[in-house]
């Protein structure tokens, strides 16, 4: 498919540059597959809408303040995001402006007394580094770094206070993630328990989304991108609430395209029980669902990877349709926006 098919018109002030300000308050748009219908509401009306019995699985991956800042040694200010720790102890990172991190530059950092040295290039533009810092990458980051908000958050090499906060779900447990699973980011745990007490199940898994969910698809042909690896984690008793849910003919929603990334990867190849590892899939129209009845999702970038997995799963046409629909009715976009309920 011509990556132009998944195109659509955005006012840039349809961007959302603030959350709501209350995480339940924001708007939603329910997507009725069966009868093809689109509804507004907001997103307390979730357990409404929803069935008792149905399982929502979320992901409870936490955002690391990946994004740390330092200066080359002609006093220029870079930009390094930490993806991942290498078993050697090296760590992947993002750099900013890249063109001027080559092998054996070195970075001083913000806190003023540790030191990058890039080692190599690494795949998908990412650098490979040592890090020397008194206390460890992990603390440095808790101590110095910042929430990666994504570019078009306009403060995004300046988060807020509130960011630290709102830029993670009230549910996120395992630090992993440099950006946020968004879908996540409206439930409060007022909601939470409204949905227990509909009997609406809630499992977890994790997903540490790294940065190539939003990195564009450069390809004219959708199906010549391909995705980067994510690391999952599927517990046993989730993987038990969804095989029963499937054998009871209850519906398994998931919150989120991390979610459904992780779940459909491991339906593929093997049944669904517990699973630790790297998953890849990219999920385009033409998959088979084999796990999936329902998805929560925020409004995605055109042409982006994630707004092609939506249209797997409710049709291109019809989603691009609720996306106009949105845009016309003051819906608020990408990551800090308003909510979709697809079912």
């Amino acid at each position: 498919m011509d990556l132009s098919l998944f195109d659509y018109e955005l006012p840039p002030d349809r961007i959302a540059q603030y959350p709501a300000e209350v995480r339940d308050e924001s708007r939603l748009l329910v997507l009725d597959r069966t009868h093809d219908r689109l509804s507004d509401h907001v997103f307390t009306d979730l357990p409404d809408l929803l069935r008792p019995g149905d399982c929502l699985i979320i992901n409870d991956s936490r955002v690391v303040p990946a994004r740390v800042f330092g200066h080359l040694q002609d006093d220029r200010e870079v930009e390094l995001l930490f993806l991942h720790e290498q078993k050697d102890g090296r760590w992947e990172i993002l750099g900013r402006p890249a063109r001027r991190l080559e092998s054996g530059v070195e970075v001083a950092l913000s806190d003023g007394q540790s030191r990058v040295r890039v080692i190599e290039r690494g795949s998908w533009g990412r650098r490979i580094v040592t890090v020397d810092t008194p206390d460890g990458v992990r603390s440095l980051l808790e101590r110095h770094g910042f929430p990666p908000l994504p570019p078009y958050i306009r403060r995004f090499r300046k988060p807020e206070a509130e960011d630290w906060e709102r830029y993670q779900a009230v549910y996120a447990r395992h630090p992993g993630s440099v950006a946020a699973p968004t879908a996540g980011l409206h439930f409060t745990r007022e909601l939470l328990e409204t949905l227990g007490a509909r009997r609406i199940e809630c499992h977890p898994l994790t997903l540490h989304v790294g940065p190539g969910t939003f990195r564009p698809i450069r390809a004219q042909l959708v199906e010549d991108h391909q995705m980067e690896a994510e690391w999952v984690t599927i517990p046993g008793p989730t993987a038990e609430a969804i095989s029963r849910a499937k054998a009871e003919r209850r519906r398994v929603i998931a919150v989120g395209t991390t979610v459904t990334r992780a779940l459909e990867s491991i339906a593929l190849t093997r049944p669904l029980r517990a699973f630790t590892g790297w998953v890849d899939l990219f999920i385009t129209p033409g998959h088979a669902f084999r796990v999936l009845d329902g998805l929560v999702t925020n409004f995605h970038l055109p042409r982006s990877s994630l707004l092609v997995l939506v249209s797997a799963f409710a049709g291109r046409e019809r989603v691009l349709a609720a996306y106009r629909h949105a845009v016309a009715g003051g819906y608020r976009f990408y990551s800090y926006g308003d909510a979709m309920l697809i079912a």
